[in-house]
């Protein structure tokens, strides 16, 4: 009976430690499956965190890039706006002053022009005065040439419409003067080879 006794006791004993193991290793179980989900917690919240990091590298979001561009855009369009009145400016200053240049060298024709009135009034010599005018019109002359003025040939030319205005036609004399510019009612000019007034002329047909 004694035996007995003592064998339940020590199956008693046994199973508590078989329970005490088993319940140890549940624990260790447990604590390992607890460790791995905080690690892998840990491991996903460095993920996430590695990833914000990365968007961040990758540059500036596409709000600040409209922003971006608008404010150019903005920039741009007042610096046209400025360059667009700075030409307008421009050019009516050109269009006001264009011939300060040709009237300064006309003057000087003008002021003989003067002299030689008055000087006709207090002379009677006839020849001076001619020459007087002569020497006034060659002045002006030579002051256009250097401008760029060059008078259109005309008497003896071949009648070109480029050229020459016809206000008549006559009947030729000969053959030979038939289609070309035998007088001229007015004379015609370029300026640096373009044509600013046609030479009207008569024309042989």
């Amino acid at each position: 009976m004694t035996n007995f006794k003592e064998m339940l006791k020590m199956n008693k004993k046994k199973n508590n430690t078989e329970i005490t193991q088993e319940n140890e290793e549940l624990l260790k179980k447990e604590e390992t499956t607890q460790t791995d989900k905080e690690a892998q917690d840990q491991t996903e919240e460095s993920s996430v965190q590695e990833e914000v990091k990365a968007e961040e590298k990758k540059g500036p979001t596409l709000q600040e890039k409209y922003d971006e561009v608008n404010d150019r855009l903005l920039r741009l369009h007042a610096e046209f706006d400025n360059y667009r009145k700075r030409m307008i400016k421009e050019r009516i200053e050109y269009c006001k002053y264009a011939s300060e240049d040709i009237i300064t060298t006309l003057l000087p024709v003008f002021d003989d022009l003067e002299r030689a009135i008055k000087s006709m009034e207090s002379s009677t010599d006839e020849n001076t005065i001619i020459e007087g005018v002569t020497l006034i019109y060659n002045k002006f002359k030579n002051i256009l040439m250097q401008k760029g003025i060059e008078e259109i040939k005309t008497v003896g030319e071949v009648f070109n419409t480029d050229f020459h205005e016809a206000l008549s036609n006559i009947p030729a004399e000969n053959e030979e003067m038939k289609g070309k510019v035998i007088d001229v009612i007015e004379k015609g000019y370029l300026l640096n080879g373009k044509v600013i007034r046609f030479a009207k002329v008569v024309v042989a047909n």
